[in-house]
């Protein structure tokens, strides 16, 4: 099947080529990059006018708890720093079936693939009694909707009891995490160009997970080649818990736990001092920007240039649907251009820096080297933008007007070579999709 995407309005792309004239797929792959007023080398069965669309690499997801949809917006949770805000969810958390999961990853998906996103990561850590299949059921959901999954195991082996911040009832031991990371490796792990299904382990937290986990995860990634993702250094509280816990800055723990090297990346990554941003830059670990959640908790502002510039890969990320609360990639896109700014000033961070962040960056983040770009032999994942809402009038540059004026929803989608989304038009029955995992989020906080 090959199809030929005609006189695009605009391309973000880190080639230098000039294709104004389209992009041509061939199966999964993209084939030429036409200049204008050139023809495709070869018939095509489809000939699509982009002279209305602007054409993005698929965005790429690289932190996301899928669970949390279930709890946006929660009220005894509104207006709490990190450290209650957890403690106060995880009481409502710890009720989670898998019904309740399904339908949350469902939701989430669809969100994400609704706003350009064509690789959908996410960090699943809590299995209360019954939950065990979470994994399996995630990369389900991902199968149906045909879009590509980086999932993590997540985990939590430290409980109240133990002076950790979960309760008891959602932890597990060390043996059955270790185990159950294995199954989900030889099971679904796909180390090959061009994947749908990738796996990552994923201990929570510092505050969440023994340090023998943290060590036994770390040699069972490289054992089997996979890679390592943790919150860290997302606020203060932590950093000082470290420092009493374990008597060392996060930075000194990740290296102590055989962390502190390539493959691994990071959720957050805000409160890093000069010399450790050195550090993480030279094991060239990867940072999931949470711009949207990072704001909510007010746990700060990632240094992403310092650590760009240290040798870090930066991705963009929604985080969790409790502290967004909401799983639009576009639009956190334009957060991060917005909350950059500040930091940093208007000419240093511009639209196509951060676009570089969510497609390419998060590439890199996530270890491939297939998607995030349009170029020759890259995978077909495309995300096209309408500027046809009143929000775009008068926009004189298509493609800064993506992140300027607030892009909210893709017009079509294109994952693999196979378009998803055509016409902005749903992949699934939204309207019963939102009454089905309406009903339930209510039923679980009643509960």
């Amino acid at each position: 099947m090959r199809i030929w995407f005609k006189n695009p309005l605009a391309i973000h792309q880190s080639a230098v080529e000039d294709c104004r004239g389209g992009i041509v797929i061939e199966d999964t792959k993209i084939v030429q990059l036409l200049k204008l007023g050139d023809e495709p080398s070869y018939p095509v069965d489809r000939t699509i006018d982009a002279s209305e669309l602007v054409i993005l690499p698929g965005l790429i997801n690289t932190h996301h708890h899928f669970y949390q949809t279930l709890t946006r917006a929660v009220p005894s949770a509104l207006n709490k720093p990190l450290f209650p805000w957890l403690k106060t969810l995880y009481q409502i958390w710890k009720g989670l079936t898998p019904e309740l999961l399904e339908v949350a990853t469902e939701l989430a998906t669809l969100e994400l693939m609704m706003s350009g996103c064509t690789t959908i990561s996410d960090h699943h850590y809590v299995f209360p009694k019954g939950l065990e299949s979470a994994i399996d059921i995630q990369f389900g959901v991902a199968e149906k909707y045909g879009v590509r999954a980086n999932l993590t195991r997540g985990s939590m082996s430290l409980g109240e009891a133990s002076g950790g911040l979960p309760p008891d009832s959602v932890i597990q031991n060390e043996d059955t995490i270790l185990e159950d990371s294995e199954r989900l490796i030889d099971k679904y792990h796909q180390p090959h160009e061009g994947a749908m299904k990738q796996l990552a382990l994923a201990p929570c937290s510092p505050f969440s997970v023994s340090e023998s986990l943290m060590i036994n995860s770390a040699q069972l990634a490289a054992r089997k080649n996979v890679r390592l993702h943790t919150h860290l250094a997302e606020t203060l509280d932590e950093n000082n818990f470290c420092l009493k816990t374990f008597g060392m800055r996060p930075t000194d723990y990740l290296e102590k736990v055989g962390w502190l090297r390539p493959g691994t990346w990071l959720a957050h990554g805000i409160h890093f001092n000069d010399q450790e941003i050195e550090r993480l830059g030279k094991a060239e670990i990867g940072i999931a920007h949470c711009p949207s959640s990072n704001m909510l908790l007010a746990s700060g502002i990632c240094p992403t240039l310092e650590l760009e510039n240290a040798g870090c890969h930066i991705g963009i990320a929604v985080d969790g649907s409790a502290s967004n609360d909401g799983s639009n990639l576009i639009q956190e896109v334009r957060q991060s251009f917005l909350q950059q700014r500040l930091k940093y000033g208007a000419e240093k961070i511009t639209h196509q820096l951060v676009l570089n962040w969510a497609t390419q960056g998060s590439a890199k983040v996530l270890g491939r080297e297939d998607i995030g770009q349009i170029a020759l032999d890259k995978q077909a994942d495309l995300a096209c933008f309408k500027l046809d809402e009143l929000r775009f009038s008068g926009a004189g540059d298509p493609l800064a007007a993506l992140v300027l004026c607030g892009a909210q929803q893709v017009d079509l989608l294109m994952v693999a070579g196979e378009i998803l989304i055509e016409n902005g038009e749903s992949p699934s029955d939204k309207k019963s999709l939102m009454e089905r995992h309406g009903r339930l989020a209510a039923a679980l906080l009643s509960a």
